[in-house]
């Protein structure tokens, strides 16, 4: 009898390239490969080489040099040898038409950049009519300029010299050019049909926010992965997904929310990441509208992470980008229970840095720079909720009486 040889389902491995430059220094490249690295295993890929090559700039046809193209052909083909086969190499920035195809064709395997990889997470978590509508229009956004590489086999023959000055014989140009342009004209159609569904989706969401009732609307904003649907899940009580992975959030969802006496609507909105191509943020144009929509913002920040501030100001430029940077606000400092921080020694006289900042340290100069705008929570471990519900309650109740004077309350507080 014949035995049945069960093999295990591999996931995807990947290699990574990041690039060194003027503007980007080894430790801040490190930091953005770290969060490809996340962005990888978000989509299931488990990643098992990292190259990065010190460069004043992108080369415009291979990206890195070829020497360092060279020795990541090498390694992927000793993978191979070893059975070890390597499936994709990803790139830290947006690669163009043109290097995308070179360094497919040199390197012999799938290659995707850091754009394709976010809008790859965005299609497998899109769940509601409108998040695939908003994922499908930024695909196509993205792959119109890229269409050529995708029809290799049908360009124009090059036919024989002829009398043609050597450009090729009249009648041996291939359907290359047409087949071109028709993909073209189909992508162009099914990008005015998307545009215009989620034209519909903006008057339906529209005509939902005006039936919300004399209510103040409360906006959970920042990075993507700092806790804002587990918030969300703690004061709302509702069910939400939340897991720690990138983009577990793409559709806005609104839940009426009571502190005390007072009733007003959180909405949790997608989150915001470093090198988001524009394309992508208008795609999410009616998620983010809720954000546009809403009276008090409040800024959620993951203080465990290295890199905080830089993904606070993230934030605040694409608040900026949306018009929302003079709304009211307030940062949460989320995940204070796995902040971790490096002790001096007393003999040690090198310069301070990040590592050694404790959090009561971090606490004394954030809240001596916003004074009550900041506050710091885990909503994990249910640490300071008590004192995050009273502020919020103080700050919706300010904005309650002054848009909505006549409205009462639930009932009257003591």
């Amino acid at each position: 009898m014949k035995e049945f040889v069960i093999s295990e389902v591999k996931a995807e491995t990947a290699v990574l390239v990041g690039l060194v430059t003027k503007e980007q220094d080894e430790a801040k490249t490190k930091e953005y490969l770290d969060e490809l690295e996340f962005l990888a295993y978000t989509a299931g890929v488990v990643t098992v080489k990292r190259f990065t090559q010190k460069v004043g700039g992108p080369n415009s046809v291979t990206y890195v040099g070829t020497g360092k193209l060279e020795e990541i052909k090498q390694y992927i083909k000793d993978e191979e040898e070893a059975e070890r086969p390597v499936g994709m190499v990803i790139f830290d920035d947006e690669l163009s038409a043109k290097q995308m195809r070179v360094i497919e064709k040199e390197l012999g395997v799938k290659i995707l950049d850091r754009t394709s990889l976010i809008l790859d997470i965005f299609a497998m978590r899109a769940q509601t009519a409108n998040a695939k509508t908003q994922v499908e229009l930024a695909q196509y956004r993205y792959m119109l300029p890229r269409l050529q590489r995708l029809w290799t086999h049908l360009e124009r023959q090059g036919g024989g010299s002829g009398s043609g000055g050597g450009k090729g014989s009249v009648g041996l140009r291939g359907p290359g050019e047409t087949q071109l342009e028709m993909d073209r004209r189909i992508i162009l159609q099914r990008m005015s049909v998307l545009k215009r569904r989620l034209e519909e989706i903006d008057k339906q969401k529209t005509t939902q926010r005006k039936n919300r009732g004399r209510m103040i609307r409360v906006a959970l904003v920042g990075y993507t992965n700092v806790g804002k649907s587990t918030i969300m899940n703690l004061l709302a009580k509702s069910e939400v997904f939340a897991e720690n992975k990138l983009f577990a959030t793409l559709d806005t969802t609104v839940r009426k929310v009571v502190v005390d006496n007072l009733p007003f609507l959180l909405a949790d909105t997608v989150g915001f990441i470093r090198k988001l191509p524009t394309d992508l943020v208008d795609s999410f144009k009616s998620t983010l509208d809720e954000v546009r929509e809403a009276d008090l913002l409040l800024h959620v920040v993951d203080i465990s992470h290295p890199d905080f501030e830089e993904q606070i100001t993230v934030v605040e430029n694409t608040l900026k980008e949306l018009g929302c940077a003079e709304k009211p606000s307030m940062i949460v400092f989320n995940k204070i229970d796995n902040y971790k921080w490096v002790e001096k020694e007393e003999d040690d006289l090198t310069p301070m840095t990040k590592e050694n900042v404790t959090l009561d340290e971090l606490k004394r100069t954030w809240m001596a720079r916003l004074n009550e705008n900041c506050l710091f929570i885990s909503a994990r471990e249910r640490l300071n909720i008590d004192e995050f519900r009273e502020i919020l309650y103080k700050k919706v109740r300010e904005l309650h009486v002054q848009k909505y004077p006549y409205n009462d309350f639930l009932y009257p507080l003591e």
